[in-house]
């Protein structure tokens, strides 16, 4: 992928979200731990990582980047996502923290991460359940197709609009760390969850759902 030239410090400083812990997934209070680059939970060049196929459009060409702007809420029409969008920052520990376990969650933006529209990969995290809660935010994120748009309102009044390229299901020990939080050259989005069959007893779900999205309107 291309090198990025202007990204966040954190961003830059080369923190990526672990695998196999991502929104959805965890216990109240857990998160992911930001690991280097070359972390061995990455997987090799050209290994295999998905469980199940992944659909994929052809690429329209990006559009302009956006100026700086924090993420204020999350809209995908398709599947009928309306929510709010908070900051993740890191947890005292190192880990990142992801949106409460509770009623109505929101969706999370990680702050380490380029904001939706400017150049890179705006990661943001939402639950697939909430525990006795039910149902999480991106409960139906399998559902979307390439071509879906994804909106993202933002602080500065602006909003970015994604169209949808790839959506993937890969099994925790194979996430392509490098495909979703590696440099871009475009202004892009990540939108993951958990997925794949419910562990027992709390233990969270197999795998994890990534969206794959770049922006082709910021207005």
């Amino acid at each position: 992928m291309a090198v990025l030239t202007a990204r966040p410090a954190r961003w830059a400083a080369g923190a990526v979200l672990a695998v196999g812990v991502l929104a959805g997934c965890n216990d109240p209070g857990t998160g992911s731990r930001p690991e280097g680059p070359g972390s061995p939970t990455a997987p090799a060049a050209g290994a295999s990582t998905a469980t199940a196929p992944a659909t994929t459009a052809p690429a329209a060409p990006p559009a302009a980047a956006m100026p700086r702007s924090a993420p204020k809420r999350l809209r995908i029409p398709g599947i009928g996502v309306d929510t709010s969008v908070m900051p993740l920052g890191l947890a005292p520990d190192g880990t990142v923290r992801v949106p409460p376990i509770a009623a109505h969650s929101p969706a999370g933006w990680y702050d380490g991460s380029p904001t939706p529209g400017q150049t890179g990969p705006a990661v943001v995290l939402g639950h697939v359940t909430v525990g006795r809660y039910g149902d999480g935010v991106f409960r139906h994120l399998d559902r979307m197709r390439p071509g879906d748009k994804v909106l993202v309102d933002r602080a500065d009044g602006s909003v970015a609009t994604f169209a949808v390229e790839r959506v993937q299901t890969v099994a925790k020990s194979h996430f392509p760390t490098q495909e979703v939080y590696g440099n871009v050259d475009h202004p892009a989005l990540r939108l993951i969850t958990c997925g794949g069959t419910k562990l027992s007893g709390g233990a969270g779900y197999t795998d994890n759902v990534i969206v794959y999205a770049s922006l082709v309107d910021g207005s």
